[in-house]
This record gives structure tokens, C-alpha cells and sequence, in this order.
């Protein structure tokens, strides 16, 4: 069946939507196909694509859809941009909200780690560390690498550790043989110096 509807001709954007398009700047080559709007490809040129282009969508994002697109009228136009801006938001925050949930997980699992575990415990019942930090030491997230396969692994990780004359950063060298974690390097470089203590050094540090 023919639609006899009287359609908009894509002349100049009237001025109410000649705005800011989410949906274009969220979703740029997705917005841009669906939209007619093929610049939008743009987006996958090395560097400046990815950097540039959002914004460029988003600033004339709705003058190129309505030039490009047929359009029963304003109200039309309205809702399909809207709904592509609420789908642009949906994925970008489950985006988010994935990555930070990966995050998390990362950084939880470092913070519970035998590695990180048996360094702070180290640490604090250093009486190296105890006289230039002084107790109670405290310690921060660790951040680095732990690779394990099975009952052998390694553990790379810096983390904070304050106490009440001072603070520094702590850095982590450790290896797991035969499930038991032993500590390969403990060393502590205290904050606004070059200073580097050696907390463990070699095979001399207790093992988990």
C-alpha cells in the first residue's frame, strides 16, 4: 500500500532541532548508517577519526540527518533522534558498567592475592619499615600483574603504604613454585626522596 502521506522535504533544518545529537555522538558510525549520514565512517581514520569525529557528529549530527533522511515531520524526526540517543546511553553506561565491573574484579582479586597478602605482612613486621614509616603501617590497592598456571606463577604489584611519620611506595617481586608464594624482592621508596629501602632481597623473604 502506498503511503500518500505529505512528507517533508530535507531543506534547512528548522531552527528547534538544529541542537546537539546524542545519538550521533554516542553511536557515530552505528547513528551514521542508520541515519544515511555515511561521514560518520570517518570515525575509523587512525587517530583523528576516533578523537575528532564524535564531536562532529554531535555538533551536526542533526543537520546531516534531516538533509539526509525523509522525515513525516518535525515530531518524527524528534522521536527517531531520541531513540537513538536513549540506545546511545544504554550501551555506552553497560559499557561502563561492564568495564568497571572488570575493574573491580581485577583490582579485588590483586587486593586478596597470597602475593600481596604476604607482602604486607611483611612489611608490617618490618622493623626497617616500622622506624622510617612508623605503626601502624597501612597499605593501598596494589596495582601490576599476577600470572599464575596451576601451582606456579608471578607477581609484579606496587602499592602505598603509609604510617604516622611518613608514607612511600612499596614494589612487589614474587614467584609461586609448587603452590607456596615466596617473596623475590621487597623494596620501599619513600615519598619525596630518591630513597630505597630493601625490605626482602633474594630467597630470604617467608613464603604462603
Amino acid at each position: 500500500m502506498t503511503d500518500l502521506r505529505p512528507r517533508i522535504e530535507p531543506h534547512d533544518i528548522p531552527p528547534e532541532l538544529d541542537r546537539w545529537n546524542w545519538g550521533a555522538f554516542l553511536l557515530n558510525w552505528i547513528w551514521g548508517v542508520g541515519n544515511n549520514t555515511y561521514i560518520a565512517l570517518l570515525i575509523f581514520v587512525p587517530f583523528v577519526g576516533i578523537i575528532v569525529m564524535p564531536f562532529v557528529l554531535g555538533a551536526k549530527g542533526s543537520r546531516w540527518a534531516w538533509r539526509n533522511g525523509r522525515w513525516d515531520n518535525v515530531e518524527h524526526f524528534k522521536r527517531v533522534q531520541r531513540l537513538w540517543a536513549i540506545w546511545g546511553a544504554v550501551i555506552v553506561l553497560g559499557f561502563l558498567l561492564l568495564f568497571g565491573g572488570m575493574a573491580g574484579g581485577v583490582l579485588y582479586g590483586f587486593k586478596h592475592s597470597a602475593a600481596y597478602e604476604l607482602a604486607v605482612d611483611k612489611l608490617q613486621t618490618s622493623t626497617i619499615a616500622a622506624d622510617v614509616l612508623g605503626t601502624p603501617i597501612t597499605t593501598g590497592f596494589p596495582l601490576g600483574s599476577i600470572k599464575f598456571n596451576g601451582a606456579t606463577g608471578s607477581a609484579v604489584l606496587s602499592f602505598s603504604a603509609t604510617g604516622p611519620k611518613g608514607a612511600g611506595r612499596v614494589f612487589l617481586e614474587a614467584i609461586k613454585k609448587d603452590g607456596v608464594w615466596t617473596i623475590m624482592r621487597l623494596m620501599l621508596k619513600l615519598d619525596g626522596g630518591d630513597q630505597v629501602i630493601e625490605i626482602v632481597n633474594g630467597t630470604r623473604g617467608g613464603a604462603v
